[in-house]
């Protein structure tokens, strides 16, 4: 669903937990004030009374587990790709503009994930390492964890090189279900389906997956886009978070 400044899917809403939740556009970024490794309240598309954190991205595969509670004399230095948190009122941000943003939700065991994904971090296996990190140290089962996949560049115009595919080659078996040959070693790589496969093949169910299918080279008047403007002159925030406890 799409509303002036977001984007929410149906299946996090439909998992009985009112986990909040955005996939942000160009206009939404504008309004807000986040800075990397700095915990905010407050912001747009976020209930006031909840923390949003935002951490520098490093193109890695790490993640940050947030297990407590946040204060605003907290700062996280340091660099990670994934952010997870089972604590309420608390939710975890990554920035885009093309790279593919991944929210998770554990409705069973009540925790979320944030992902930043490019061809790095997929290729390095950010994806099947999160949901390894959500079973080992909260118990989720893979096949339990809703995960949507949010608006990045597509196989439209995401363009790689030979470098590029021959570690694609290297990390991933089935890297021929992801790309389309263009010829003189140069291919489109699909990023939401290599991120998709990844997280089937570690035992999340295909039905828990939903695909936002939004291009943000093509969609200028929605999103950022570093390839299509050749600069980052912004970035959009997209986030997940559970909901704070009824007393």
């Amino acid at each position: 669903m799409t509303s002036a400044s977001v984007i929410t899917v149906p299946a996090f809403a439909d998992a009985g937990t009112q986990v909040r939740h955005f996939f942000g556009t160009r206009r939404h970024a504008m309004s807000l004030g986040l800075e990397a490794g700095i915990p905010s309240q407050g912001i747009a598309g976020a209930a006031s009374s909840s923390w949003t954190l935002s951490v520098k991205q490093v193109h890695g595969t790490d993640a940050l587990v947030v297990d407590r509670a946040l204060a605003p004399t907290d700062r996280f230095v340091g660099g990670w790709d994934a952010l997870v948190t089972d604590q309420p009122g608390i939710m975890v941000a990554v920035r885009t503009a093309d790279c593919v943003p991944i929210l998770m939700h554990d409705p069973k065991r009540r925790v979320v994930a944030a992902v930043h994904a490019g061809w790095r971090g997929a290729v390095a296996g950010i994806i099947p390492k999160t949901l390894a990190l959500l079973e080992s140290r909260f118990g989720s089962r893979p096949e339990h964890v809703r995960i949507s996949i949010g608006p990045s560049a597509g196989v439209c115009c995401y363009e790689v090189d030979e470098p590029v595919l021959d570690r694609l080659c290297q990390g991933f078996p089935d890297w021929k279900k992801v790309v389309r040959p263009k010829g003189e070693g140069k291919a489109h790589l699909d990023l939401k389906a290599l991120v998709r496969e990844q997280a089937q093949a570690i035992g999340a169910s295909p039905k828990s997956i939903t695909t936002i299918n939004v291009c943000t080279v093509c969609h200028e008047d929605l999103f950022f886009s570093y390839r299509r403007e050749g600069k980052v002159n912004g970035t959009m925030v997209s986030a997940i978070g559970l909901p704070m406890r009824r007393e």
